[in-house]
């Protein structure tokens, strides 16, 4: 960025102050504005750590667009190399038709392999995708002094329902309360609320809902104390099987029946060796290490690329990645479907705002709010699904083929095989 003279002053006054160890990084806001505050804090950490920092602080973010949003203490931003499978075609209730998909990584391989089973699903008629659950979580954890105290709690939090729900809705104007799930220990009680949260991944949503709660809750039963608004059965950011059989944000599944000529052709492989390779892998290989949750082969993978190439959680891909992939070899081809159990995504909000990630997510026509609200959130999961779906069909196939070392070896360290 070009600064004027007195601005420079200013910033190499503050980058003195940081030097000299009279002011932190993060009360460089209260001393200047804008973009200002980020090259300040980088030209003081050049001089801290001896280390030249160019590219860092070469990005189009601008910092009044993310401050006391995105993030704090900015210095710059990094850049990931951002590739593009598809077209794929998706045959969802919200994604109809064929798109181009946005994946950032540095694993070379990914996106060829993803873009050959996408390939392999488009010739075969597509993606069917179904959304069977959509809610975001947020499970606050209350103490109280005995089990009797407790049965009269859970009765009186199931007859003042409606009136916790209004509680609940008055901070937000999209999200909606539609059940609390409770959860005993002793003399402790989680109460699981699920929020419809339109097209934002809602998790800040659930969370100014459910404190709103706690203090309805503590001013009219006292006899319940919220020891925190998160209470870990939500569950977020952490693998858990309360997200694997009640879900959090969409659980989502998506299938292709690959004809077996579609099998030989474009995957160069055969439809009984996949099958095999995902039932010894998948399930008994993951049985036998003692695998969580993560009966599948690399749902993260395609998860991750998706997440960091469209500002979503990136912690969130924990639980977004648990799920389970199928297969049955049939006389008319190859059947694999994949179950994404709670995939957390969103449209608005977060880091979504970002413009590198609102061109992505435009890539896939689902940027912003949706019409009616919460479309282009769903629309969006469809389409990740049918992109995990893609993904994995092809390295099963790499694997059954044992081509996945070469494929490395070609696409990830440039050597010549």
């Amino acid at each position: 960025m070009a600064l004027n003279s007195d601005l420079q002053t200013r910033i190499n006054e503050v980058v003195e102050r940081i030097v000299r160890g009279e002011i932190d990084f993060h009360k460089v806001d209260e001393l200047l504005e804008g973009n200002a505050t980020v090259v300040a804090r980088r030209l003081a950490l050049e001089r801290l750590t001896g280390t030249s920092l160019p590219n860092i602080g070469s990005t189009v973010i601008d910092y009044d667009e993310i401050k006391n949003r995105n993030a704090e203490n900015v210095i710059g931003a990094v850049q990931v190399p951002l590739g593009i499978v598809g077209p794929l075609e998706v045959r969802g209730d919200y994604a109809k038709g064929r798109f181009y998909v946005p994946l950032a990584t540095t694993e070379g391989a990914l996106i060829a392999s993803v873009n050959r089973g996408a390939k392999a699903v488009t010739v075969s008629g597509g993606a069917r995708v179904k959304i069977v659950f959509d809610g975001m979580t947020r499970a606050p954890v209350f103490a109280l002094d005995n089990i009797d105290e407790v049965v009269r709690f859970l009765e009186w939090v199931s007859s003042n329902f409606q009136e916790i729900k209004r509680v609940a809705e008055s901070t937000t104007s999209h999200g909606k309360l539609v059940k609390i799930e409770p959860f005993v220990l002793g003399n402790n009680v989680w109460l699981r609320m699920v929020y419809e949260t339109g097209d934002a991944m809602g998790m800040n949503m659930a969370t100014i809902a459910s404190e709103a709660v706690c203090d309805f809750i503590e001013s009219n039963f006292p006899q319940a104390r919220c020891v925190a608004v998160s209470g870990n059965m939500c569950s977020d950011k952490k693998q858990s099987a309360v997200n694997v059989l009640h879900g959090r944000g969409k659980t989502v599944v998506a299938e292709v029946l690959v004809p077996h000529e579609v099998v030989t052709k474009v995957l160069k492989s055969d439809s009984q060796l996949i099958h095999e390779v995902n039932l010894r892998k998948n399930w008994l290989g993951g049985a036998r290490a003692g695998t969580i949750y993560q009966f599948n082969a690399h749902f993260a993978n395609i998860v991750a690329a998706i997440f960091l190439a469209t500002g979503q959680d990136m912690a969130q891909v924990v639980e977004s990645s648990m799920g389970y992939t199928w297969t049955e070899v049939r006389e008319n081809g190859l059947y694999i479907g994949v179950t994404l159990t709670s995939l957390e995504v969103g449209t608005v909000g977060g880091g979504t705002r970002l413009p590198t990630q609102r061109e992505a997510l435009s890539i896939m026509g689902v940027y912003g709010s949706g019409n009616p609200p919460g479309t282009n959130a769903k629309k969006f999961a469809e389409i990740v699904a049918a992109t995990v779906l893609a993904g994995e069909l092809n390295l099963l196939a790499a694997l059954a083929n044992r081509e996945l070392g070469r494929a490395h070896k070609r696409l990830g360290r440039a050597v010549k095989v």
